[in-house]
């Protein structure tokens, strides 16, 4: 009798302890081992097998043509930033990077820093048609590196390890904070974040945001999807409120959920592009792992944000849409979910636009 007692009480506390783990961890033997995306969304196939030579074979027929005013030149960007060096503003550095700021804080954001001409390990990966319009010296000085996800046109291990300022705060998901700390940043700076997680940076208030996304290091097998963590970043200060999503696909209960929690938000950033892999994948313009234009201004709307700035576009071919797809399908779609054209913002590289534009 005690034993089966022993038994029924052992098989309760554990069932306690599992009501106390996250839903996005996973354990094994005790130990957090991976992660998931939040309940309710669209699930990768896992039987899906990627096909490299039916992409390379496809990205062939896709042409790089973009405008010339896509890119702005060296000294004009370098004369801009001059001028607006006392000011908050935000400018785009291609893909995923941003600079972020925020002068009454005295406070600047890099977001997902990636500086290299190959988005991949060593010189394979994904090539930019588009270089990065300020080299790793020309940047002004970092106070925070905000890094969603490992994924390799997001974290580039030579950009950490030659970054200029070693003494920056970095805020990363849980479990890429080694990538740091091992090269040369003190654990002091290094901040892993798991979701709803908050800090303080100076004033600026950050919290950790979940999204429907994944993660990978190595380009072949399996053995490290999703070991480490993805997280967008809400940015408050004064009132204001800024959202630096990481990729993100579609998902038909989290942002409502995140829009009645933190909106409304004046304004966050979102990817617009890498959402069509036709024919690998049997249809067309959907990811369970980026939105396409419409999806990420139907998300945005259920998040509360006043306005969005498309990213993720206009750098290296990651996907099997043109390349000037997704601005035009973004702001011709703006005005069918609630937006005004000027509402869905789009940069050039190298452009800096004044934070008082976007936030008001």
């Amino acid at each position: 009798m005690k034993f089966f007692l022993f038994i029924i009480l052992l098989f309760s506390f554990n069932n306690l302890i599992a009501m106390d783990k996250p839903y996005h961890h996973i354990y094994k033997d005790g130990v957090l081992f991976a992660f998931q995306n939040p309940k309710g969304g669209p699930q990768r196939d896992p039987n899906f097998k990627w096909n490299w030579k039916v992409f390379r074979e496809e990205k062939k027929k896709l042409k790089i043509d973009y405008p010339p005013e896509h890119v702005i030149d060296k000294k004009t960007v370098l004369k801009n930033l001059e001028k607006y060096k006392s000011d908050s503003f935000v400018m785009w550095l291609g893909h995923a990077s941003f600079l972020i700021r925020i002068a009454e804080l005295d406070l600047t954001i890099l977001t997902d820093p990636v500086f290299e001409t190959n988005m991949g390990p060593l010189w394979f990966g994904p090539k930019r048609f588009v270089d990065s319009p300020l080299t790793l010296k020309e940047l002004p000085k970092v106070d925070v590196i905000a890094l969603t996800h490992n994924h390799y046109d997001h974290m580039s291990i030579r950009t950490i390890k030659n970054f200029p300022n070693k003494k920056v705060k970095v805020l990363v998901p849980l479990k890429l904070g080694r990538y740091f700390t091992k090269n040369g940043y003190s654990k002091e700076n290094v901040n892993e974040m798991d979701w709803y997680d908050k800090i303080n940076v100076s004033g600026l208030s950050v919290t950790a945001v979940p999204s429907q996304h994944w993660s990978k290091r190595w380009i072949w097998g399996v053995g490290n999807t999703n070991r480490s963590l993805w997280t967008s970043f809400l940015f408050e200060y004064n009132g204001k409120k800024i959202f630096f999503a990481c990729d993100t696909g579609p998902h038909p209960i989290l942002y409502k959920e995140l829009g009645k929690k933190y909106g409304p938000i004046d304004v966050a950033f979102g990817n617009i592009a890498a959402y069509n892999f036709f024919p690998i994948i049997p249809i067309r313009d959907k990811s369970t792992a980026h939105t396409n234009p419409e999806e990420l201004l139907s998300l945005m709307k259920d998040l509360k944000v006043k306005k969005v700035i498309g990213m993720h576009w206009g750098t290296a071919i990651l996907s099997l849409e043109k390349i000037w797809e997704p601005p035009v399908r973004f702001k011709n779609n703006a005005e069918k979910f609630g937006y005004k054209k000027e509402d869905a913002v789009l940069f050039r590289i190298g452009e800096i636009k004044k934070l008082e534009d976007l936030i008001n």
